[in-house]
């Protein structure tokens, strides 16, 4: 029997302390962090809705209860806006969790990497494809078309095989991604040859970055579970990727999207400015205050 090629499952490793973004992180999630008026996560887990995957799985970590918090029923505030008649902010709070949509939580115990965020997630996501989103990175389509990770189900449907998001970075920005080498497979694809973890610019077999987006096999909990541990002391997704390519075809995919890296502060203030100008209600006043700047 073939393997299901729908993606149901999306996991969401949040359990990372946010260091970057201290003091704002002391107390908050940096996943909390809005930008204009929604948190980081959020557009992550519409990102997830969009593509038709409807279990959301978070893997947490001690001071993360707002994430989960902030996707349960308000009941109270709810109440408030319907007895005050105010039905259109009504709606906008429940739309953050549509009645459809499931809301997992595990925890990560102990900061050890990408790679064993997405193993705590095994009992959740079971014997199945899934996809992997890094709310750090927020990504969007481009003109209204579809987000990236309705790109990728749609791809993973046809190749029923690991995608890896990809993008071309600078070549003195190796390493802060994992870089792929791989040949063309058409339709947007390469079929991985090579995956290595932060490599620096002269070892780096090409420019390809790993964006935060993955649909990854079941297999891919086998090579985690054991592998050593890698760059930093930490059980890296990269190596398991790497390891997986021994048993089954791996693809990098290249998207059409805009990538902002909100895990940086000039990431997340380039984000902040830009879906601020595409805003329906204050794009066109903060676009003519932009103008009044002397920059």
């Amino acid at each position: 029997m073939s393997a299901p090629t729908r993606i149901r499952k999306a996991v969401f490793p949040v359990a990372g302390l946010g260091t970057r973004f201290l003091p704002a992180t002391k107390a908050s999630p940096k996943e909390m962090l809005p930008v204009v008026d929604k948190p980081l996560i959020q557009y992550a887990v519409e990102e997830a809705y969009e593509a038709g995957i409807r279990d959301m799985v978070f893997v947490t970590g001690r001071s993360k209860r707002a994430i989960e918090d902030h996707f349960d029923t308000s009941y109270e505030l709810e109440s408030e806006l319907e007895a005050a008649g105010k039905q259109a902010m009504l709606e906008l709070v429940r739309s953050v969790s549509p009645d459809d949509m499931n809301c997992l939580f595990v925890r990560q115990p102990r900061s050890l990497g990408l790679g064993h965020a997405v193993l705590c997630a095994e009992p959740l996501v079971g014997n199945e494809a899934f996809a992997v989103i890094l709310a750090d990175d927020l990504m969007v389509g481009v003109n209204g078309g579809p987000g990236v990770m309705a790109q990728m189900t749609g791809a993973f449907s046809k190749q029923g095989r690991s995608l890896i998001a990809v993008q071309e970075v600078p070549a003195d920005h190796t390493r802060r991604y994992g870089i792929v080498r791989g040949a063309s497979a058409g339709d947007s694809l390469l079929r991985v040859e090579e995956i290595v973890e932060k490599p620096a610019p002269e070892k780096a077999p090409s420019r390809m970055g790993v964006a935060g987006r993955y649909v990854l096999t079941p297999r891919i909990f086998e090579e985690i579970r054991n592998q050593p541990r890698g760059v930093g002391g930490e059980i890296q997704l990269t190596d398991a990727i790497a390891r997986l390519m021994q048993h089954e075809a791996v693809y990098a995919y290249e998207y059409v999207g805009k990538r902002y890296d909100c895990g940086s502060k000039e990431g997340f203030l380039e984000a902040t400015v830009e879906l601020a100008l595409q805003h329906p209600q204050v794009g066109e006043y903060f676009r003519e205050y932009l103008k009044t700047l002397s920059l």
